[in-house]
């Protein structure tokens, strides 16, 4: 039977690995709308070869070049945060929500609040308003299908289990491309440095973030909301193999652990098949080849990330919010060459430090929120570059 899917992000890397999966099944799919921020040649190219029935650029200043682009052809034009959250209404059976940062947040919401099955690989989303989403789920009965790898696996290990037998939930993270590096000398590290993780193919921002630990932190609080089991059954263990994805343990001291390759295509295809399977064309793991895998403890000393993002979701309220928003602008500031690595974490701290704000109550709140993060953030980041 073939389903409906609206892929929003669609030229990201999330959005490409999907598209790959959709190409190699193409019975399987109808691709009902197309999404990108402002590359509106890609969105238009990937418009004719799939033809949804909208594409939007979230760019407003870029409709008249998406519209003249797609003349001819059918497809709908749309522009601007609005359209977006009409598209993410329309009738569809699954929103692949891959909009990178909080930009996501308000037409993931759409969708969850019309009762369609949400993949979720936009963390900044439920980090900045995870009570907000996961009550929007409950309230329409929507689904979240996790498809960032960790989230993933652990939503698989919980096949056939129940979230009252789980004793720990285990959080694996590569330890990034400065794992064994010192603090002195990551003062020093380039963002070309940076962005170049070891095992996985991944945008800039992201890979920022894992070269900071921040990732691994903002999945914590994404894991706290997904897998409701308490922040101290919550662990992070560095495994710079990339083999094992992430862990749950039972009660009984079981433990399960899903393995794969590093291919965001297999958990993109988990989410799309669920609850049923889907071939990819990824590559089997070959353990002999391997022959090993390590753990070590996070060195919360080198990458405090981690346990920044620990204490923003245990104090809850605004905090994890203030903590993306500030995250979000430091490592733009820092791939623009304007503050060093190790002043991304130190601005998303001086920022939580400078103010409280309330607890949000709506997505307006959240937008408040995140608004006077980021000024803050930026002040900081001109402090830095004029010191």
């Amino acid at each position: 039977m073939t389903r409906r899917l609206s892929l929003f992000g669609a030229t990201g890397s999330v959005g490409q690995s999907t598209l790959d999966l959709v190409r190699r099944d193409g019975d399987s799919w109808q691709v009902a709308v197309l999404t990108a921020n402002s590359d509106v040649a890609e969105l238009a190219k990937l418009a004719k070869e799939f033809r949804p029935a909208v594409a939007v650029i979230a760019d407003e200043a870029r409709y008249a070049d998406l519209a003249e682009a797609l003349a001819g052809t059918g497809i709908e034009a749309a522009a601007g945060a609005d359209a977006l959250v009409a598209a993410a209404r329309a009738p569809t059976d699954l929103v692949m929500a891959a909009i990178v940062g909080c930009a996501g947040l308000a037409p993931t919401m759409a969708a969850l609040e019309a009762g369609t099955p949400v993949a979720l690989a936009n963390k900044e989303a439920l980090v900045s308003a995870g009570e907000l989403m996961t009550a929007a789920a409950r309230a329409s009965g929507a689904p979240i299908l996790p498809v960032d790898s960790e989230h993933n696996a652990i939503f698989q290990c919980l096949a056939g289990g129940r979230i009252e037998q789980v004793r720990r939930i285990i959080l694996t993270a590569s330890g990034g491309p400065f794992r064994t590096m010192s603090a002195a000398d990551m003062a020093r590290v380039t963002p070309a440095e940076a962005v170049a993780h070891p095992n996985w193919s991944m945008g800039a921002k992201i890979s920022v973030d894992s070269a900071t630990m921040m990732n691994k932190g903002l999945e914590l609080i994404e894991a706290y909301h997904l897998f409701p089991v308490g922040l101290d059954r919550i662990e992070i263990l560095v495994h710079p193999q990339s083999v094992i994805h992430s862990l749950v343990e039972y009660v009984d001291c079981s433990t399960l652990a899903q393995l794969g390759s590093p291919d965001m295509r297999i958990p993109i295809a988990s989410a799309l098949a669920w609850p049923d399977r889907m071939a990819t064309p990824c590559a089997p793991l070959d353990l002999a080849g391997i022959a090993r895998l390590d753990f070590e403890a996070p060195d919360e000393v080198r990458f405090p990330a981690t346990a920044l993002c620990r204490a923003a979701i245990a104090e809850g309220g605004a905090r994890p919010a203030q903590l993306n928003a500030a995250n979000e602008v430091a490592v733009a500031a820092f791939l623009a060459g304007r503050i060093s690595f190790p002043a991304i974490v130190d601005t998303v701290r001086r920022v939580l430090d400078a103010a409280a704000p309330a607890t949000p109550a709506s997505l307006h709140d959240i937008f408040s929120v995140d608004a006077s993060s980021r000024a803050a953030a930026s002040h900081f980041v001109d402090q830095y570059e004029h010191a």
